[in-house]
């Protein structure tokens, strides 16, 4: 390998826009999918529509995601960043709802007895249960959005997708296999630590 030793500056640029494009778009997705799933956990017609509006957005192809969004938000992050954010949404938010359906019932009739409220009830004792559930949505929506990002580099928003583009454009394998690997290797490193929080929520759950 011969251009990657002289254009490490380039690469490390690539692969921190991508990081950041991953982590921002996962964050406000999570934000609104802890909103929507707590709200529509137990009301299954509000669920049902929840679903298909999330469903529909996640099986529109990315690149035709993008370009609808470019008449409205111009070329570059945001437009990526809204479209990752909706391919999020399928995962965060039935993982959400279903890690609050969980919670057995017995454990809630205990905390009302013991007096917890609505909101005390959530925080203290639904959300806590369901985490492990609702980590497992964070990975694999992150694990999604890190490999859907590459094709964000088509609309000017930067990340591994512009080593990868520019390597196929100039007949490059050496530009292509670095931006290939980086995303693979940033994707198994997202999944394995954030199945090893999982594991470790489940153990302690269990305990």
């Amino acid at each position: 390998m011969r251009w990657v030793p002289t254009h490490l500056p380039e690469i490390g640029e690539a692969a921190l826009q991508h990081l950041v494009l991953v982590v921002v778009s996962v964050a406000i997705a999570f934000a609104i999918s802890l909103a929507l799933g707590i709200w529509s956990a137990r009301r299954p017609r509000l669920y049902a529509v929840v679903m298909a509006v999330s469903g529909t957005l996640f099986v529109i192809p990315s690149l035709a995601l993008f370009a609808l969004l470019i008449p409205v938000l111009g070329l570059g992050a945001k437009p990526a960043i809204v479209g990752l954010v909706s391919y999020c949404l399928l995962a965060l938010i039935r993982n959400v709802a279903l890690g609050l359906r969980s919670v057995p019932p017995a454990v809630l009739d205990a905390a009302i007895g013991m007096g917890y409220g609505p909101w005390a009830r959530l925080w203290r004792i639904e959300l806590p249960l369901a985490l492990p559930l609702i980590i497992s949505g964070v990975r694999i929506a992150t694990v999604t959005v890190i490999g859907i990002a590459t094709v964000a580099a088509y609309i000017n928003a930067g990340g591994l997708g512009t080593i990868i583009f520019a390597g196929i454009d100039q007949r490059f394998p050496e530009k292509i296999l670095t931006g290939a690997l980086l995303a693979s290797a940033m994707s198994v490193t997202a999944d394995l630590l954030l199945s090893r929080l999982e594991s470790r929520l489940r153990a302690g759950g269990r305990a």
